[in-house]
């Protein structure tokens, strides 16, 4: 196991003790050892190779050993036993939002808690109501939190995708009757998350296909098995249907199969209007005669098939079916936001607060991405359980950077921030004498989610309008699959950040995806300005930025409504006047 991985397995250990009702000694002493590993200045490689692990304050001699273990076999038996002792099903209850351990033993004791099922049942009985330390306003939110849960059971993240979808792709095009293969469907429109994968694959050999899948994956079941789809699903639950065109039909199945049924039969009914038929093999006479439209053949992809129809290309992600053929027709679609139009990212956090690597190792790594800049923003003094900074360690904190940025070790800029707590109030939780010695403050919700539309609204407006607040971290705090956006009237929320010139981010982390794509388009053309920010707490964090892109070309946000698309004079331009 890697430092991470060792980091992990400790923490874990500390939640299945509490769990299991152990001394909060006991639990602490893993919290501790976890969190004396990310601050670790000195080479842990080197610290475990020279038994020396035991100097480090927070790991005594019985602690390194276990570490020693977890790094040189990956195994720790008293970990695997830990697990082994402890109801999984329970621990999967620790993925609610409102459920921590502490709680969840509880529940367990005086209800006899045993799973999801057993806690719906306790929410609805209302004997959880019931319970010391919950309340009916508690059980009301726990259920609410499970019923998300289950309505958004078969669903799955886009980023949790990437990496099969290369694979898929990557593997079919090594088969030598494939001419083409393309991902399509609501993953090729960049959905946040999507319900199944769709695969076009130009063949004509379905044979050789089926028996490539069959080799590769680990299969469930088969649900078609035709000559032109193959339908399965995989054992870690994902569907995936593969549709077998001839190559000279690939475009069409691309486009139908990509498109949202909207898109589709917007399309569908402008080609009748023309006197043609579209569907997924081609562009047919409106005759009855079935005889291909003539200059078909000259359509070799999408942006040709747009083209037939005298409009200009559509990309994947515009394909909702809301205003994209209009703007189309004009040959008025925005020119959208690429990966590498972005120069460095804002809102990352490092070994100061919750981060699991230093300002350096991040550094690196964006120095490594060819970026201009990077913004660090730990958290603030409020946010205990993530290690938050109070006034005296922002000031630390502020000094190190200048310094780094003064040794010239890396190009790339460094810019001081912080992601600073809204009270329930919409009062800062730092002083203003210390936020203002900052280059940037991030604001954000991390408490009292449950407040009414109109207070969660007013608390937020409260923290916009402070002079020294520069962005609105993920302003709704949604949790894909796992937490619906708290209370609150967003319309609002975008025109005060409007009036006082304050960012609004798209949090790229892909559990977020915060602000939601659909309000991008008005509210950048009202004038709202926004920064990609992955919300990094690692250097792979760092790659969180695609998914942000993503979003954005879903937003149809131009580039230059995007702060970190600018060059570091620009961005430090913007941060001194705000224009």
């Amino acid at each position: 196991m890697n430092k991470p991985e060792v980091i992990k397995v400790l923490k874990e250990i500390a939640i299945l003790l509490e769990l299991k009702g152990e001394s909060v000694f006991k639990v602490r002493a893993y919290i501790n050892a976890a969190r004396a590993l990310e601050l670790l200045d000195e080479n842990f490689e080197s610290l475990l190779e020279n038994n020396e692990l035991s100097k480090i304050d927070g790991i005594g001699s019985a602690l390194s050993e276990k570490i020693s273990l977890l790094y040189y076999s990956g195994n720790l038996p008293y970990y695997e036993s830990l697990k082994k002792s402890i109801n999984p099903k329970l621990v999967k209850c620790l993925e609610i939002p409102g459920i921590g351990a502490k709680k969840l033993r509880l529940l367990n004791e005086k209800l006899g808690i045993e799973d999801e099922i057993s806690l719906k049942k306790s929410c609805i009985s209302g004997e959880l109501a019931k319970l010391d330390g919950f309340g009916p306003k508690s059980s009301d939110n726990i259920l609410a939190a499970i019923k998300y849960r289950e309505a958004n059971n078969d669903r799955h993240l886009w980023w949790s995708l990437k990496n099969l979808v290369y694979d898929i792709i990557n593997g079919l095009e090594k088969l030598k009757s494939v001419s083409r293969v393309s991902v399509a469907g609501s993953y090729r429109r960049c959905l946040e998350t999507i319900g199944d994968l769709d695969f076009i694959v130009a063949s004509n050999n379905p044979n050789q296909i089926r028996e490539w899948i069959k080799s590769y994956f680990e299969i469930e079941e088969f649900i078609a098995s035709g000559k032109t789809k193959l339908s399965f699903r995989l054992k870690r639950g994902i569907q995936i249907d593969i549709r077998i065109v001839p190559d000279k039909n690939f475009i069409y199945a691309l486009h139908y199969f990509t498109g949202s049924k909207e898109h589709n039969i917007i399309l569908r009914k402008k080609a009748l209007k023309m006197g043609y038929s579209l569907n997924e093999w081609g562009i047919y006479l409106n005759d009855g005669s079935n005889r291909l439209a003539d200059k078909t053949d000259k359509i070799k992809n999408e942006s040709d098939l747009f083209n037939f129809f005298s409009l200009s290309n559509i990309e994947p992600e515009l394909r909702e079916g809301s205003v994209e053929f209009k703007l189309a027709e004009k040959k008025n679609l925005p020119k959208l936001v690429e990966l590498n139009d972005i120069n460095g990212v804002f809102h990352n956090h490092t070994t100061f607060s919750d981060g699991k690597n230093t300002i350096e190792e991040m550094v690196l790594s964006a120095e490594k991405k060819g970026w201009e800049y990077i913004g660090f923003a730990d958290h603030s003094k409020s946010s205990y359980q993530a290690n938050g900074l109070d006034e005296e360690e922002v000031l630390s904190m502020i000094d190190i950077i200048k310094k780094f940025n003064e040794s010239s070790i890396s190009k790339v800029n460094v810019f001081t921030g912080i992601e600073c707590d809204i009270l329930k109030d919409g009062s800062l939780d730092l002083s203003y004498e210390v936020l203002d010695k900052l280059d940037y403050v991030v604001a954000s919700v991390h408490s009292s989610f449950g407040l009414s539309e109109s207070d969660m609204t007013k608390r937020i407006i409260k923290a916009i309008e402070s002079p020294c607040v520069t962005m609105l971290a993920h302003p709704t705090g949604r949790l894909l699959l796992k937490r619906e956006p708290y209370a609150l009237n967003i319309n609002k929320i975008i025109d005060a950040a409007i009036e006082n010139k304050v960012i609004i981010e798209i949090n790229a982390n892909p559990r977020r995806l915060d602000m939601d794509w659909r309000l991008w388009r008005d509210a950048t053309n009202k004038g709202l300005l926004c920064s990609i920010n992955p919300d990094a707490h690692s250097v792979d964090d760092l790659d969180y930025y695609h998914s942000g892109v993503n979003i954005a070309r879903k937003g149809w946000i131009k580039k230059d409504r995007i702060l970190n698309t600018r060059s570091l004079d620009g961005v430090i331009s913007w941060f001194k006047y705000r224009v």
